[in-house]
């Protein structure tokens, strides 16, 4: 497909601002697939559409505070740094962006606050990339220590427009997130409580986990017409014998296998078996992207945010859900007005 076909007009007041009070008292909007039949709900009423034997599959990776500002040494110029991943724990060498980019160069020496955290830029990767090496006396606890009380959470500001806020601390995280290593949140999974889970618990849903370490390339913007030349970037994930063993379960006994939020589906289609089963995981990288027409071999409903135009997110729901029905559901959406992107409502494809 082209990358126009995914193009609409979104207002930006339908761009939810900040996060609701309460984690589960998003919209959501219930799209039957096969009839594109449409429900307008409340996501507390997601408790109805799962039972016995179904699995909801999350995504545990913890946001860390990626964002960091610095100084240029002896000139003293602002600097923003945007930790990606961690490419050598030994060596302490990162896969970073900078901005402004034009003035950082191999051989810098990147100064953070008062701190006895330092970076020294090693190499150029892109236009903004950079690949640095922490310089720091302690081990990598205490180096991780000082990165939480320096960094900043790394919300989307481009996006929502507006400055990082104490209420992202807690926020921009789920209540699932355990295993550290994502610059973005797995934003579908935001809206569960613990009650919500103890509920659907209770009517026999299982909860399994996997790990997909979001990356900024979640956000990138697509620059090609032909999508089949477009490469994402990789993302490291991990999936657990114990989650294929409760998936595979559901999938023989035909029950709904649910995954929250598009990262866990692409990790899940990431790991197929010859015969139609996911397998375990131990760490792997992937760069799958999912875009119409395509056939899912596990994933049967998928818990989703409603995504801003031409993205990634938005293709991976279309290639979900069938590209005419998302774009019908989408027009009702903003019809609807019904909120957009990280801290918007939600939509379940069953």
């Amino acid at each position: 497909m082209k990358l126009s076909a995914f193009k609409f007009d979104l207002p930006h007041s339908l761009i939810a601002q900040y996060p609701l009070d309460d984690r589960d008292g998003a919209r959501m909007m219930v799209l039957h697939r096969k009839t594109g039949k449409i429900e307008h709900k409340m996501f507390k009423d997601i408790v109805d559409y799962f039972g016995e034997g179904d699995v909801m599959v999350s995504n545990n990776t913890k946001v860390f505070p990626a964002r960091l500002y610095g100084s240029k040494e002896k000139t003293g110029a602002k600097i923003e740094v945007f930790l990606l991943r961690e490419l050598n724990r030994e060596m302490r060498l990162w896969d970073v962006l900078v901005d402004p980019a034009r003035k950082i160069r191999v051989g810098n020496k990147l100064y953070f606050g008062d701190s006895d955290l330092v970076a020294e830029v090693i190499d150029n990767t892109t236009s903004r990339g950079r690949t640095i090496r922490f310089l720091f006396d302690g081990n990598h606890e205490e180096m991780m220590q000082a990165v939480y009380e320096l960094g900043e959470t790394p919300i989307p500001k481009d996006v929502l427009q507006r400055e990082v806020a104490d209420v992202d601390n807690e926020r921009y995280q789920t209540i699932f997130a355990d295993v550290e290593g994502a610059v973005a949140a797995p934003t579908a999974g935001i809206h569960f409580t613990k009650n919500i889970v103890r509920r659907m618990e209770i009517n026999g849903v299982d909860f399994a986990p996997l790990t997909l370490h979001i990356g900024i390339g979640t956000f990138r913007q697509v620059e090609v017409e032909d999508l089949t030349k477009h490469k994402t970037d990789s993302e490291n994930f991990f999936i657990p014998e114990e989650t294929c063993k409760v998936v595979n379960e559901a999938l023989d006994n035909k029950k709904r296998v649910c995954a929250i939020g598009s990262t866990t589906l692409r990790a899940m289609e990431s790991s197929v078996s010859a015969n139609d089963r996911v397998k375990p995981i131990n760490n792997a990288w992937t760069d799958k992207f999912i875009f119409p027409p395509y056939d899912f071999k596990i994933t049967n409903a998928l818990l989703t945010n409603f995504h801003l135009p031409e993205s990634i997110l938005l293709m991976t729901t279309c290639a979900f859900g069938g590209y005419e029905t998302i774009t019908e559901a989408y027009q009702v959406a903003i019809k609807e007005k019904y909120k957009f992107f990280t801290y918007g409502d939600c939509m379940l494809i069953i």
